[in-house]
């Protein structure tokens, strides 16, 4: 006699309670038919759904593939049913699609399609950036091969070679490549595979397990002397007839702290001098205002207003913010003699000059904008310079005192607690 279906209502606390056997098993949704959850002897759990291609009982019975319990909710993978049995209704067999999907889709097309349907909540400019990783790195190099033939190994490889700068192709000449773009390359990819396992096309992405480059980022600060010899870079770039808006942008980083294309597209109805800030519509971490001080004011107030748009507009396409900001950087620092520091270190040097200052982290953290104060804590030694400058005067005065040299005494007279007076 058939053992009867086990059957309950798919919830996390039935998924969860459902104990690994000896055989495989599935225990079916009572509300939805078809819907299931199959339980392995190795106590992986995967969400199922049955249904019949051809017309009643007589129909080829087929098995479809929802996901994995833990990548999946109950509540998800039931959504996921629901349009998987919706298409049956409609005479669909989405299986059969998703074998064909599988055998023809490349990893090109995948990303194509993924440009189109999965990037709605990325912000334009990350979109952008996903753009260029995609062209200049993964079409040459993985583009070609099918989503059923992609390995954990041929990802590896990609990753190898986009660091070793081997991706400089006809097509993609401007490509340079490093461990940071390939590591963040993978991690693209792994987002791009994401989407494919939500749409059905994958079970697991080829890139899980890749061990990635460790994150080589620094934080590099101007000491006060680097600092003015920035400033004598600044002042003979201009006096050299270098644009002045470049100039203005990069004075306006170090004033500021601000980000690059907080400052670079900045728009006349975001600046606020009267109110001492700049009212983002958009920066990475969201609308957000910039606060300035009196000397960021006076750039500001320097610069002739060219009507509503862009208040650093590009000369030859007025609609579009400047370009060429990067080259002229390279010029500038090469001037100042400081060939390794980028324009991003300009807001690391802020948060050095702050935290010095004795500033607090929360109050760092708030003027640059950081969205959590992770982003901030990175700067918590810099907090132990003014501690370490006045341990350094303390001791060098007790050293003193203790060696009878009269002008370290002298400085200490009145000072000590009087046990040691």
């Amino acid at each position: 006699m058939a053992e009867a279906p086990r059957t309950t209502k798919l919830t996390k606390r039935s998924v969860d309670a459902a104990a690994a056997e000896i055989g495989r098993y599935i225990l079916w949704d009572s509300e939805l038919k078809g819907f299931g959850l199959r339980v392995e002897p190795t106590g992986i759990k995967t969400f199922v759904v049955r249904y019949r291609v051809g017309g009643g009982r007589r129909g080829t019975l087929r098995q479809f593939k929802v996901g994995r319990y833990g990548k999946l909710t109950p509540d998800r993978a039931r959504e996921h049913a629901i349009r998987v049995l919706a298409e049956v209704e409609l005479g669909n067999d989405p299986q059969t699609v998703r074998t064909r999907t599988r055998e023809t889709l490349t990893v090109a097309e995948l990303c194509d399609l993924y440009l189109l349907e999965g990037v709605a909540t990325k912000k334009p400019s990350t979109v952008a950036l996903d753009r260029i990783r995609i062209a200049r790195h993964i079409k040459p190099l993985i583009g070609t091969v099918r989503l059923t033939a992609l390995t954990t190994g041929m990802v590896e490889r990609m990753m190898h070679d986009i660091a070793e700068g081997k991706v400089r192709a006809e097509a993609t000449p401007h490509t340079r490549g490093g461990p940071g773009a390939a590591s963040r390359t993978v991690g693209l990819l792994s987002g791009i595979f994401a989407f494919a396992i939500r749409r059905g096309l994958c079970a697991e992405s080829p890139s899980k397990g890749v061990k990635r480059y460790r994150d080589q980022s620094r934080e590099r600060f101007l000491s006060p002397k680097e600092l003015g010899q920035l400033g004598d870079a600044l002042a003979a770039s201009e006096a050299s007839g270098a644009n002045p808006s470049h100039l203005a942008i990069i004075r306006l980083l170090a004033l500021t702290g601000a980000r690059k294309n907080e400052i670079r597209c900045i728009r006349w109805a975001e600046v606020d001098l009267e109110g001492y800030r700049l009212n983002l519509a958009d920066s990475k971490t969201g609308k957000r205002a910039v606060p300035l001080g009196a000397a960021a004011v006076e750039v500001f107030a320097s610069l002739q207003r060219t009507g509503g748009g862009f208040v650093f507009p590009d000369p030859r396409f007025p609609d579009e913010p400047i370009r060429g900001l990067d080259w002229a950087w390279v010029q500038i620092r090469s001037r100042a003699g400081l060939s390794d520091l980028r324009i991003h270190d300009l807001r690391h040097s802020f948060a050095s000059i702050g935290l010095a200052s004795g500033h607090a982290l929360p109050m760092i953290g708030k003027i640059l904008g950081h969205a959590h104060q992770s982003s901030t804590a990175r700067y918590a030694h810099l907090a132990d310079d003014p501690v370490r400058d006045a341990v350094d005067r303390i001791s060098s005065a007790l050293a003193g005192a203790m060696t009878r040299r009269e002008a370290d005494v002298v400085d200490l007279a009145g000072r000590l607690p009087r046990a040691y007076g």
